[in-house]
């Protein structure tokens, strides 16, 4: 099984990084993409990646920073790409008008240009997207990168089906196990297992049967993605180790990973 989008360089696992990496392996997570929302946070990516088997590595600008692109963003985010064959994508990347951290002439603008990179490199690239489907369609369609997906996708099937119709994949979260979530799941039952891939977005969003009485959430990790395949399971009506196996091989294609 394969987690698709979690935050290894997080100072959430900070103390016991390595042991959250083994509980991973010893509930048949085979592989974890690491995820960086920083320049800086894509660093210590690249140097977790190259200190264990089965992590591999993203870099990005996450839409929350934006302000921080400036002209050299560019230059830098290229060369930690090109400093290690674990670095598989850029992201994470996007646009978020939920919480407004940025402007959106900030967000747009970096989104663009780290959209344009990933294209000219022939990288996949990891999409945030919240409140701001219209935008993030528009770009997308302007620049139209080879590969992407929506991460952590809680779109209604509506709004997202024509990026699975143009061949880019949605990725799904503990999101779809929780009570309120209908929209999800409707999403879920409607896109095509070939286009989809599962993560946890760790330290985030700790799938229901995880989550501490009271409804307060304890701390995700990568092993916890077995309970999001189980979600997807119940909402498909597929056995879970052909959702297992179907996404994992959905990422392996689109990270470009040795099998």
């Amino acid at each position: 099984m394969i987690d698709s989008h979690c935050h290894l360089a997080d100072k959430a696992f900070d103390a016991d990084r390595d042991a959250v990496i083994a509980r991973a392996h010893a509930a048949g997570v085979t592989t974890m993409i690491c995820i960086a929302d920083t320049l800086e946070e894509g660093k210590r990516c690249v140097e977790i990646a190259g200190q264990h088997e089965g992590v591999f590595a993203t870099v990005g600008v996450h839409p929350h920073v934006s302000s921080q692109w400036t002209a050299s963003s560019g230059q830098r985010l290229e060369e930690l790409l090109r400093s290690s064959p674990k670095t598989v994508a850029v992201g994470e990347v996007g646009l978020d008008y939920h919480y407004m951290r940025s402007t959106i002439d900030e967000q747009q603008a970096a989104f663009r240009e780290q959209l344009a990179l990933a294209k000219s490199m022939e990288l996949p690239v990891i999409v945030h997207c919240r409140e701001a489907v219209e935008d993030v369609w528009r770009i997308v369609d302007d620049v139209r990168p080879d590969q992407l997906v929506l991460h952590c996708c809680t779109e209604a099937w509506a709004d997202v089906a024509r990026f699975v119709e143009r061949g880019y994949l949605l990725s799904f979260t503990g999101i779809a196990t929780y009570a309120n979530a209908q929209t999800v799941r409707d999403t879920i039952a409607q896109c095509p297992l070939e286009h989809m891939m599962i993560e946890t977005d760790a330290p985030y969003l700790t799938p229901e049967a995880l989550r501490a009485e009271g409804g307060r959430s304890m701390r995700n990790e990568p092993a916890y993605v077995v309970e999001v395949a189980r979600g997807i399971a119940a909402v498909t009506g597929k056995d879970i180790d052909d959702i297992a196996a179907i996404t994992s091989r959905n990422a392996v294609e689109f990270f470009r990973l040795s099998p």
